[in-house]
């Protein structure tokens, strides 16, 4: 049965979000209203694994066979579980350049995931970070070479379809050269087109002559492709370059239209049924139940207007079936063995991209040593929150005679007075990062005056550029990340593999 021989269900290229444990009533009476297909699953929607399976069972029973539930599990600082083992980010796994580890990491990725009930996952990224100033991609890309990103993000890819759970590339056609985070403003990409090949584009194209199951847009203005809109809403990106030029025959989904990227722009949902036209098979309706009712109604609106034609939806209803039947909501057993199988093989890949920059030398366990580190590691955007000082401190006591000199990220010079009062002369001073951008001017005073012998950068590597000290960069803050830290420390492992990024001069 095709859209045009029923009543038009715009709920069907919707993915909606949740605000708790549970469905609640006005979300499924949206569900219901609108016939919505796709529910999107953040942290906050996840007590325990088998709360999750319950609430990922009831949306299935609610929405049909058909459902698609999303997730963004990348790794690194983009992870919405809490129990499952915690993938090494993209830029770890650069570090290394290990298409084969990559694979692996991809489908234990999944299985983790399957065993909730997934079957979508938003990754890997496919953006290529050569943008040392970039605020929201970083350790999210594989790295700043077109080519190493496009051999690990489909190996990465491959892994996760051989485990069940659909992947999606993302942010097409490309974040990773941009210093405005579209969750806050609208960024421009102003490169040729040639420029854009060689780069941005290298990768995505790879990933559509390999039909990989679904792209994610940016909402990234590039003049070159459409002087007019974000690629969101583009169909000289999405429907010309992607479909017709690349032959690009699988799923493609926005980005969240509740960023202001969209919203300062295009405010009712009125960018709603522009990126369905554009191209979009789905859109990620996040907001109040108010605003992605607005959403369904501007869809309803335009296709009774004959902005959006009843071949084209149903074009676009076939794919996201196709999708759900290859990958359906199928809970599948993760028993013991398999999860710590999974631990350690991202607890490898963790260590094996440790990087040592400036040749570090770790300090002797048992040494007196002073360590000044931020109170808590600030996150934001699509990123969880980094590490706490408190945490850091703890996974150090034990290896130390540690001093550990918390400062707070909002006044960091306000630390300077501890540090002078407290640091003993002669003493090492261990000099932590941990926040997802790169140290402010303050924090970058307050390095200097300390004169740091070690620089342990634990998320953003670019921060090698701002702490004048060798470097022994995790590329992330996880579990996995700090054994492999401690492990550096202790001399029990080596860090061998090259930073994937290109530092420049910024």
């Amino acid at each position: 049965m095709t859209l045009s021989s029923r009543r038009l269900q715009p709920g069907r290229f919707m993915m909606i979000d949740l605000r708790g444990y549970e469905l609640d009533a006005d979300t499924e009476a949206i569900i219901r209203d609108y016939g919505v297909r796709g529910v999107v699953l953040f942290q906050r929607n996840m007590a325990s694994e088998a709360q999750t399976r319950g609430l990922v069972e009831s949306l299935r029973a609610v929405i049909g066979p058909d459902a698609l539930i999303g997730i963004d599990q990348e790794g690194g600082g983009v992870v919405r579980t809490r129990t499952l083992p915690f993938p090494p980010s993209a830029m770890s796994l650069g570090a290394s350049n290990n298409p084969a580890l990559a694979r692996q990491v991809g489908a234990a990725t999944a299985r983790g995931l399957r065993s909730m009930g997934f079957n979508w996952n938003f990754g890997p990224v496919l953006d290529v970070n050569n943008n040392p100033l970039n605020t929201v991609i970083g350790d999210r890309s594989f790295g700043s070479e077109p080519a190493l990103v496009r051999n690990l993000g489909l190996a990465w890819a491959e892994g996760s379809v051989e485990a069940g759970v659909a992947p999606c590339v993302k942010h097409f056609p490309g974040h990773g050269d941009t210093h405005v985070d579209s969750h806050l403003g609208l960024p421009t990409v102003a490169k040729s087109r040639e420029e854009l090949a060689a780069l941005e584009l290298l990768p995505f194209e790879a990933a559509a002559r390999a039909q990989v199951p679904c792209f994610m847009t940016s909402h990234i203005v590039f003049p070159a492709l459409d002087p007019e809109h974000p690629a969101t809403l583009s169909r000289p990106i999405l429907t010309h370059l992607l479909r017709e030029q690349w032959g690009y025959e699988g799923v493609i989904i926005t980005d969240a239209l509740d960023m202001r990227a969209i919203t300062d722009h295009y405010p009712n949902g009125s960018a709603a049924p522009l990126a369905l036209e554009a191209g979009a098979d789905m859109l990620i309706a996040m907001g109040t139940p108010d605003q992605q009712r607005r959403m369904a109604e501007a869809i309803t609106e335009a296709h009774e207007a004959g902005r959006l034609s009843e071949s084209a939806l149903d074009a676009k209803d076939a794919r996201l079936r196709a999708l759900a039947a290859r990958f359906p909501v199928d809970v599948q057993p993760y028993p013991e063995a398999a999860r710590a199988e999974d631990a350690q093989l991202m607890q490898q890949a963790w260590q094996a991209g440790l990087t040592a920059y400036r040749n570090p030398a770790p300090v002797a366990p048992g040494t007196p040593v002073t360590l000044v580190v931020a109170q808590s590691g600030v996150g934001g955007g699509a990123s969880d929150p980094g590490l706490s000082g408190t945490a850091l401190i703890a996974r150090l006591t034990d290896l130390y005679d540690l001093h550990a000199i918390a400062f707070d990220p909002a006044d960091p010079l306000a630390a300077v007075a501890d540090f002078e009062r407290f640091h003993r002369p002669g003493t090492p001073v261990l000099f932590a990062t941990t926040a997802r951008h790169r140290p402010t001017e303050a924090v970058q005073q307050l390095a200097a005056l300390a004169k740091p012998d070690l620089h342990l950068a634990l998320w953003n590597p670019y921060a090698v550029l701002d702490v004048s000290a060798p470097a022994i960069v995790t590329y992330g803050f996880r579990p996995g990340a700090l054994d492999a830290l401690v492990a550096w420390l202790k001399g029990d492992v080596r860090a061998t593999s090259p930073l994937p990024i290109s530092l420049g001069t910024s």
